[in-house]
């Protein structure tokens, strides 16, 4: 896993309008995912922390459809997570980290899901996470998501990810060099 998260990209004074309202429309769009929440005070959290927004940007430009999830009642953070159908079409056929990048010989991926999230200053949903994020859903009928993989199981090559299907959350394991067409990863960012 990286240590480090890049800064977020500049967005100039009339995308960041445009970004906000667009997250506003989403907001009051899908009131369920953050009953208690008012877009009042999510804005006024935003326009106080406009490096943010380049993130939430980021999120929106790659197809992530960013909302309010969650409010961290220690840090005062509203928690946007991607809420698209489905696994961001901006973010797939990627592996999971630079590790599994550099593994690959042949047919190396353009890019992993770690280094995206850094980039992007993001991170990776936890399989928690996850599992909360599709009790609003469901999500990821049809593609699947790279999650924040526990130190044990990457040592061992491996990363896990996540789906819907059936009815229901599945988590399951990879080799962390691997990538598929409908593997990507969704974005959480406090603010």
């Amino acid at each position: 896993m990286s240590k480090r998260m890049a800064t977020s990209k500049k967005i100039t004074a009339a995308q960041q309008a445009q970004l906000l309202e667009l997250l506003q429309h989403r907001f009051e769009k899908n009131l369920k995912r953050h009953k208690g929440i008012t877009w009042q005070a999510v804005a006024a959290r935003l326009k106080a922390n406009p490096a943010k927004l380049g993130s939430l940007n980021e999120m929106e430009q790659t197809g992530g459809e960013p909302d309010v999830v969650d409010f961290d009642k220690k840090t005062g953070a509203f928690i946007f997570v991607d809420c698209a159908a489905e696994t961001p079409k901006g973010r797939r056929s990627i592996c999971y980290d630079h590790e599994a990048l550099e593994s690959r010989k042949e047919f190396k991926p353009a890019n992993s899901a770690i280094n995206m999230a850094d980039e992007m200053g993001v991170t990776l949903l936890t399989e928690e996470q996850y599992i909360q994020l599709q009790k609003l859903g469901p999500f990821d009928t049809k593609t699947s998501g790279w999650l924040l993989t526990p130190p044990e199981i990457r040592k061992l090559g491996g990363a896990i990810f996540g789906d819907y299907r059936f009815g229901r959350v599945f988590i399951y394991h990879n080799g962390a060099e691997s990538y598929y067409a409908a593997r990507g990863f969704r974005a959480r960012l406090a603010v």
